[in-house]
């Protein structure tokens, strides 16, 4: 199963401690060698980039920086992992490190299963929701 995690956090936290980028790279040249990671990468700031918006039938650009964004995506990894649950301890772990080499710093990771196999079929998908959900 693949998951997209998500990284979250205000826009005007700095970059991220040495010793974190560090451990962060050690992390995953290790998930890389075992076949879980199947790619990452790091945003700069909202400054720049650009928002190519559709609404009301026109498309519109926007440059940042992005004043109305409470957070921002800072960055994002794409693993392959047997289980959601197995994916959920992987954020768990990553959010650790931004605690131990990064006190003060708050954010969060998202984690979303990608469509990608059987298990992820539109009629899968919609039963999963509605177990979920407790919902008929």
């Amino acid at each position: 199963m693949r998951f997209m995690m998500i990284v979250k956090h205000a826009e005007n936290q700095g970059f991220p401690p040495k010793e974190l980028m560090d451990v962060i790279a050690k992390q995953a040249e290790e998930e890389t060698k075992a076949g879980r990671m199947i790619g990452s990468g790091g945003l700069l700031p909202t400054a720049q980039g650009a928002r190519v918006r559709l609404s009301g039938g026109k498309v519109t650009v926007t440059d940042g920086p992005f004043a109305e964004a409470k957070e921002v995506i800072g960055g994002f990894a794409q693993f392959e992992y047997r289980s959601r649950e197995e994916a959920i301890e992987s954020a768990v772990q990553f959010m650790e490190l931004h605690k131990k080499y990064w006190p003060g710093w708050e954010g969060e990771t998202e984690v979303r299963q990608m469509f990608d196999g059987p298990d992820c079929r539109p009629e899968s998908v919609a039963t999963h929701a509605t177990s979920k959900s407790g919902r008929a």
